[in-house]
């Protein structure tokens, strides 16, 4: 079953899917205008999705957050519980100070974020889901802001576990949202800013500041985000699209294909065309 709405006014979309056998999408092909962010709760046994070319064990009974730049397929879309908005219903990032979660859950330093439920939170889960289908089915004329009331207590609820569940060990304080406020820079000017210098003056801090603070947390360095966000979307538009690597370098801010081509196998020890691989259809 599926429901939708949409606000007429803001075209503000929400969809709820309950295991429709055909959810996925291909960002760069037939749903690339499909721009809308996803919670998928894996509702059965553990199976295979399959992120931007990349397979990942999804455990059974625990749900995963999606960009709306993602490209996804599940090997068994009939346990899947779906939840998909785009920006207009609600943004993240305008509202990051309410949900906490922008450079978490969806722009975070854990890119494929399984977050589990245990049997407690199962239970809220399936009561959550019912109080989406009630509103869905419902004529009010607040409907929008029910829907949108529900989907911030989902995003809350899922901030609050995968917080628990990935820094358990580690305080969540400012430094840690300065890692956050990095990240969602980097996925905004990646294409043209590659070092960590401008980040760094972005935040008014220094890069060595910045190189710390991940430290902190075990990630990857500054730098290294920024190279595996050029890499990641490079995959993607190897993948999913006919472009040629000149076209794709001068999309992602390289002033020539020999540049790019020498960064690429730099980091993966392949060349762009080595990389290629025939388009995926979904």
């Amino acid at each position: 079953m599926k429901y939708s709405y949409t606000d007429t006014k803001t075209k503000g979309a929400l969809i709820l899917s309950l295991h429709e056998p055909g959810i996925s999408k291909t960002y760069f092909s037939r749903t690339s205008g499909f721009d809308f962010y996803t919670i998928a709760w894996n509702t059965g046994a553990d199976q295979q999705i399959q992120i931007d070319g990349m397979s990942y064990r999804f455990p059974g009974g625990s749900l995963l957050p999606l960009m709306m730049n993602q490209s996804y397929r599940f090997d068994h879309a009939e346990d899947i519980i779906a939840f998909q908005f785009n920006r207009a219903f609600y943004c993240v990032v305008d509202h990051d100070a309410e949900v906490s979660c922008v450079g978490f859950i969806f722009y975070g330093p854990v890119p494929v974020m399984f977050i589990r439920l245990d049997g407690m939170e199962t239970e809220n889960m399936h009561r959550l889901t019912d109080m989406f289908a009630e509103e869905f089915e419902g004529d009010e004329d607040i409907k929008s802001d029910m829907l949108r009331i529900l989907l911030v207590r989902l995003i809350i609820k899922l901030t609050r576990l995968a917080k628990k569940q990935f820094f358990e060990d580690l305080p969540v304080d400012q430094s840690y949202h300065v890692m956050r406020q990095y990240s969602l820079l980097v996925e905004r000017h990646f294409k043209k800013e590659k070092q960590v210098s401008f980040y760094a003056a972005q935040m008014h801090k220094s890069p060595k500041t910045l190189s710390n603070l991940f430290s902190r947390y075990n990630q990857k360095t500054p730098l290294q985000i920024i190279h595996q966000r050029i890499l990641l979307e490079t995959q993607r538009l190897l993948f999913y699209t006919d472009k040629s690597v000149k076209e794709i370098a001068y999309e992602l801010g390289f002033e020539d294909a020999a540049n790019f081509s020498k960064f690429i196998k730099g980091l993966t020890g392949k060349t762009p065309g080595e990389l290629r691989k025939p388009s995926v259809n979904g």
